[in-house]
């Protein structure tokens, strides 16, 4: 048996409205789509309590006290990493009850504690925001003919078949195998290419092809050489080159010239 079609607040406000303008309980039914007994007793409730709003129902009991709630609800900021199943473990040493990890869960929920995957960063160092907060005080006069002066650079990785990360879908139940919301997998990831660029206002330079690990000797003989400093040259000697790589180059005794500054936040 299909389920029940759920009648909203406003079809009943508007069933009501129609059979008080005359219209019969079948052709009500006729017009929001059900049966001809919904439309009875909606209008049966309507003249017992003059309203079509959905009285107050009590529910199952809690399995839990306050108390227990809680403590439930304490086991999530103390320890953002735990699970449902380690809070239920917990419960039940602390106060002998014994519920289920669906119950656990619903409590988070209910104070707006949901269980997400971790927004993911590069880690810090203490230098690290010191470094940056000097950089931005160095930097937050310049004019915008200095920053047309800095040659940026990056790289990005394409995949032929699918991005890293994870992907998400938004389905009905029964949806799962759909044409669309399945992600295909090829064996041994399906390949991708890896690409350097750099630029700044005026300049560019040619996109490089990187073929497998990209080292600090690679970067020098590779991209730094042929192509950051022919960049730096037609920028002029004010040209600055912004990159977090330069401290593999200096391990390596690089040195440049006044006309190709390297510089970096940290």
């Amino acid at each position: 048996m299909p389920p029940r079609r759920k009648v909203t607040t406003f079809n009943k406000a508007r069933a009501i409205a129609w059979l008080q303008d005359g219209e019969s309980k079948r052709e009500v039914g006729r017009r929001l789509g059900v049966s001809h007994s919904v439309v009875v007793r909606l209008h049966q409730k309507f003249q017992a309590t003059n309203s079509v709003l959905e009285r107050p129902r009590s529910g199952r009991p809690k399995k839990t006290t306050q108390r227990e709630d809680r403590f439930i609800i304490s086991q999530a900021p103390q320890q953002r990493g735990t699970t449902a199943n380690i809070i239920r473990g917990q419960l039940r040493v602390a106060t002998n009850t014994n519920v289920s990890t669906k119950t656990i869960r619903k409590r988070m929920h209910e104070v707006g504690l949901r269980s997400r995957r971790p927004a993911v960063r590069p880690r810090l160092t203490a230098a690290h925001p010191q470094a940056r907060l000097a950089f931005c005080h160095n930097h937050a006069r310049w004019t915008r003919q200095q920053w047309a002066d800095v040659l940026f650079s990056d790289e990005s990785r394409f995949n032929l078949h699918h991005h890293d990360g994870r992907a998400r879908v938004w389905r009905r139940q029964g949806e799962r195998y759909n044409n669309g919301l399945v992600q295909e997998r090829v064996a041994f990831g399906g390949g991708s290419i890896m690409v350097w660029e750099a630029f700044s206002f005026r300049h560019r330079t040619p996109l490089y092809h990187i073929v497998g690990n990209l080292t600090g000797q690679r970067y020098r003989d590779e991209i730094v050489a042929p192509l950051v400093l022919p960049a730096l040259h037609q920028i002029g000697v004010q040209a600055v080159f912004q990159d977090a790589i330069t401290r593999h180059l200096a391990e390596r005794g690089w040195s440049t010239t006044s006309s190709s500054r390297l510089v970096s936040p940290g």
